[in-house]
């Protein structure tokens, strides 16, 4: 299949819809997840074959008539959903080896918030796919002793949640490798800022045993990301 649903069991395959589709669909058993779905990791081998996408120069390469009705159709199914005609996406990179036990792709492919329709949300879904292909997205898989050659690229897209502020969650203290904390980076409006580290966010450091605040600081955040027609608009890095 070329789209799977978040929460369906086929899309906890992290072989056909990377890590991060793969994990959020787990979670849609026990939280509230916004809907959405994936275009798997074989819909990008389709479009690769069908292009000879191995370069960056044809990023503008239009998906297959096949492959657009798929995600067409499952666009409309999203809005049904969502209860909107058009609603608002996030379209995100997920690939099939990113984020594993010892490695992180974190700011190596493309994401693009807001997208509005079926043609930009098409649009998109090829930028993500290409950008697995740029330089420093391969330089960055033969430092991690990857193959350029062999990626797969499926890409999550998922109703945007309009939002005044966002934070980033760690499970375990990134710096000092705890596991026993939980760190929050938090900022105003939406959290592509903190991802790209384009302005400081708010810390927290929360103990896990009772939910106790470790330590807090709190940062100017001076700019943030905001929605603007069909898309972002944020501080550059």
């Amino acid at each position: 299949m070329v789209v799977l649903w978040l929460g369906h069991p086929d899309c906890h395959d992290v072989n056909r819809v990377g890590a991060k589709a793969a994990n959020l669909s787990r979670l849609v058993a026990s939280y509230r997840i916004p809907p959405g779905f994936c275009v798997t990791a074989a819909a990008y081998s389709q479009w690769a074959e069908c292009t000879g996408s191995s370069h960056p120069a044809l990023a503008t390469q239009a998906i297959p008539a096949g492959l657009y009705n798929a995600l067409a159709s499952a666009y409309r199914g999203l809005a049904k959903r969502c209860g909107v005609a058009d609603p608002g996406v996030a379209v995100r990179s997920s690939a099939v080896d990113e984020d594993g036990a010892t490695l992180s792709f974190a700011g190596q492919y493309e994401t693009y918030l807001n997208v509005v329709g079926v043609d930009a949300v098409a649009e998109a879904v090829v930028r993500c796919w290409t950008s697995g292909r740029t330089a420093r997205a391969l330089a960055y898989r033969r430092g991690q002793g990857l193959c350029g050659k062999g990626m797969r690229l499926a890409v999550l897209i998922q109703q945007l949640v309009l939002v005044d502020a966002a934070a980033v969650v760690f499970s375990a203290n990134p710096v000092t490798g705890s596991r026993d904390e939980v760190v929050i980076n938090a900022g105003w409006g939406l959290g592509e800022s903190i991802v790209r580290g384009t302005v400081t966010p708010d810390t927290y450091v929360i103990r896990k045993s009772d939910l106790a605040l470790v330590s807090r600081a709190i940062a100017e955040k001076r700019r943030m990301t905001v929605l603007a027609p069909a898309g972002s608009r944020g501080p550059q890095a």
